[in-house]
């Protein structure tokens, strides 16, 4: 079996589990993707090492914008995506997306991971405590849309700096406000196409002097590991959207803080 088709093969394989979580729980799936993709990309000797990662990045970023469509077109037929707060949520995300660069380039690398992975487990213990208690009367109200957009602004450009969908930071984000958590994860769904599409955007762009087609690249995204990865994801998305609607909500709580504590470890050790 030539490395081509191995490859394709591993990410076929990685892209049926990330599209299945992109479902269950909005989110694109980057923070599985960029670390398996770069193990296998390192294993299968495609890159030098010192452009892996950021091939790994914008092959994520690229495939999320695939799974998070095949993902919010099943929340929507679902009844799961508020459309009277997406437009200003994906406008929030939209911005952030596109001026990450400018956050990354002020913040080092490790700083940003750090930070993170600690906002991140923070927001596992609390998702995870409150699914252990009994539903009370709502108390936090969604803010002004316009107060909305910048909350999102912040979470998307976190989001792109570092290939991930979005909904590790969304959907908690979201459910703090009130919202329901089903409708979360299906507006984080949505969210996931806007900031995939500006982020890839950028990496093709900058990537296109790095990298050329004849040798399977679009600017940094490696074209035959982003083939692998949809030609499962697409399809597994829809399956893990159907299954947040016969799970309790307590139920997606506690599988969604388990896995941000894992990206959190990831984030941290990586």
């Amino acid at each position: 079996m030539s490395e081509l088709i191995l490859l394709i093969v591993y990410c076929a394989i990685l892209g049926s589990g990330v599209g299945f979580l992109a479902g269950l729980l909005g989110i694109g799936g980057g923070l599985v993707i960029v670390p398996i993709l770069s193990s296998i990309l390192l294993y299968l000797a495609v890159l030098p090492p010192e452009q892996v990662v950021i091939v790994a990045i914008a092959t994520s970023l690229a495939s999320i914008l695939f799974t998070s469509t095949s993902s919010a077109i099943a929340h929507h037929k679902n009844g799961n995506v508020p459309w009277d707060l997406a437009p200003w949520i994906m406008t929030g995300v939209a911005l952030g997306a596109l001026i990450s660069g400018f956050m990354a380039a002020l913040l080092p690398e490790q700083a940003v991971r750090i930070i993170f992975a600690v906002s991140v487990v923070l927001i596992a213990v609390k998702m995870f405590v409150s699914s252990t208690k009994k539903d009370t009367a709502k108390t936090r109200k969604i803010p002004h849309k316009g107060v909305l957009t910048i909350f999102t602004t912040i979470t998307g450009g976190l989001s792109a700096m570092i290939g991930i969908g979005g909904g590790a930071l969304l959907v908690p984000l979201l459910t703090f406000f009130s919202l329901d958590m089903k409708k979360a994860i299906g507006c984080a769904s949505a969210c996931g196409i806007v900031i995939a599409l500006f982020g890839s955007i950028g990496y093709i762009s900058s990537g296109s002097t790095h990298f050329s087609l004849e040798d399977g690249f679009a600017g940094f995204v490696y074209l035959p590991a982003l083939l692998g990865i949809v030609c499962t994801s697409w399809f597994t998305a829809p399956l893990g959207a159907k299954a947040t609607n016969h799970l309790p909500v307590p139920t997606i709580k506690k599988i969604f803080a388990g896995l941000l504590v894992v990206m959190a470890a990831n984030m941290i050790l990586s």
